[in-house]
């Protein structure tokens, strides 16, 4: 018989569903909201909405801003920089170490979920496309055992993710590009490098997207 899955504990429950309310738009940059909003939202008491803010804030992913008040940073164009060049520093890594793990049913496992990205980019589907690129870079990264690096490009992802979002909601999800599909191809060839060219590209891409919002 199979064990059960352990349930995870409030705290951690909180902290990943405060994550994703971050990554994906839920809060955004500068809206403050209350320690007791979060609990009502969430439906669970005061300790663990406590124990997960002070996690994200640590990792940079909120603010505190008085009154038992927290938000999401809002980002300007010299922390943009700074998280360009930490990102383009740490996921091409992640990328290349991972490609010599990935069994084929991983490949295609990335594949459906880039798939789920472009179906996304045609609908206009915002929480979606976010959802699933966030999936395919995670699961990818996933797969390179640099638990040290990973935990970095988890810090990295929920500082620059608020900002992803707004801009889309401005702009849509209209002509979207991304390199997942060159970063596939690299990964069936067993190209490391070609993996982390593709990941670098696909970076740069979604940085140049914020940084024209700010100009």
């Amino acid at each position: 018989m199979n064990a059960r899955p352990a349930k995870l504990p409030d705290h951690e429950k909180v902290y990943r569903r405060l994550r994703e309310m971050i990554l994906f738009g839920e809060l955004a940059p500068g809206q403050a909201v209350t320690i007791q909003g979060l609990c009502e939202d969430l439906g669970v008491g005061m300790t663990p909405v406590r124990e997960a803010i002070r996690r994200l804030t640590s990792q940079g992913a909120l603010v505190f801003q008085g009154n038992r008040r927290v938000s999401v940073p809002i980002l300007d164009a010299k922390q943009l920089d700074e998280l360009a060049f930490a990102r383009l520093s740490v996921e091409p890594q992640l990328a290349r170490l991972a490609v010599e793990n990935l069994t084929e049913k991983d490949i295609s496992s990335l594949a459906d979920i880039d798939a789920a990205v472009d179906q996304a980019i045609e609908q206009g589907d915002v929480r979606g496309y976010l959802q699933n690129n966030c999936r395919f870079h995670e699961m990818l990264y996933g797969a390179s055992g640099a638990t040290v690096l990973q935990a970095i490009s988890d810090m990295l992802w929920l500082r620059i993710g608020p900002s992803l979002r707004v801009v889309l909601g401005r702009y849509g999800t209209a002509n979207l590009p991304d390199k997942h599909r060159e970063a596939l191809a690299a990964m069936r060839a067993g190209d490391g490098e070609g993996v982390a060219l593709a990941i670098a590209g696909d970076i740069e891409q979604g940085i140049e997207q914020v940084r024209q919002s700010f100009r």
